[in-house]
This record gives structure tokens, C-alpha cells and sequence, in this order.
């Protein structure tokens, strides 16, 4: 089975403030964009959003390779949340994991999938990450439009 190929990205208007997600899943001949976004978050939030929602997108469990831009999702589940678990969702300096809800969800969504993560450099003409980028800004923009019309 042929791995589906992940990109996601998140995205701010100030931090905090207006926010969008993006992801583009690609296998195949087969692509899906998503996006979303909140009137009052963070990127980092945006950022792990946004690979929560690609990850939930997929039917079944599959072979998927997550791209991203964002080293702290990177490192976050790849290296740091072993010893946060550990230590009750605490930092090596004793205190609360930030976005804690959303680690805890990924951790969730992921479970059962072979996942492959690869870093990508934001912005540097990588189509998958730049597709990603796009459909963050809509995402706040979408959010900017919900705002006017309330």
C-alpha cells in the first residue's frame, strides 16, 4: 500500500489572535484540501490543528508520511512527549505543557498509524507546504468573514 502524503500548516493574524489551519492529503491520484480556522488562538494551536484534522480525515489506518514546517510539532511528538507523559504533562521545569488538550489529542489520532514525519523548510517553494500555507490563510479569512456578519 502506497503511503498518503500528509502537508499541514498553521498560520496567525498577531499571536494570539485570528487563526487558520491547513492540510493537503495526497495519495495517488487522489487530494484533499481541509481548512479551518478560530477567532482567538495561537500558531502553535493552528499548527497542531491543523495535523489533528489530517490525520482524522483519513478512513482507516494507513501508511502516512506528515509533513510540516513547524518544529515544534516535530519535536513535540517526536521527542518531547514521551518525558511530558512521564511526567504527568509537565515540563522539565515543572510546569504545565502548553496546549496540552491538543498534544493529548494528537497523541490520540495518531495511535495505530505508521507515521513517518518529515520537517519541511516554510516558504521555501515546497508545493505540498506551500498548498498547506494557503489553505491556513483561508482558514482566517474564513474566520474573519463569520466575524463581520455577527
Amino acid at each position: 500500500m502506497s503511503r498518503v502524503e500528509l502537508y499541514t500548516d498553521g498560520a496567525c493574524s498577531g499571536n494570539p489572535g485570528p487563526g487558520g489551519w491547513g492540510a493537503l492529503l495526497l495519495w495517488g491520484e487522489h487530494r484533499k484540501e481541509l481548512s479551518g480556522g478560530e477567532a482567538d488562538t495561537t500558531n502553535n494551536r493552528m499548527e497542531l490543528q491543523a495535523v489533528i484534522e489530517g490525520v482524522r480525515a483519513l478512513k482507516r489506518r494507513v501508511p502516512v508520511t506528515i509533513y510540516t514546517d513547524s518544529v515544534y510539532v516535530m519535536k513535540g511528538i517526536t521527542e518531547w512527549i514521551v518525558n511530558w507523559k512521564a511526567r504527568g504533562w509537565k515540563t522539565a521545569a515543572k510546569q504545565p505543557v502548553k496546549n496540552e488538550d491538543l498534544w493529548r489529542e494528537l497523541d490520540a489520532v495518531l495511535d495505530g498509524h505508521d507515521v513517518e514525519w518529515k520537517w519541511v523548510k516554510g516558504h521555501s517553494g515546497n508545493p505540498g507546504n506551500e498548498a498547506a500555507d494557503a489553505l491556513a490563510r483561508a482558514g482566517i479569512d474564513t474566520v474573519r468573514k463569520r466575524k463581520k456578519k455577527a
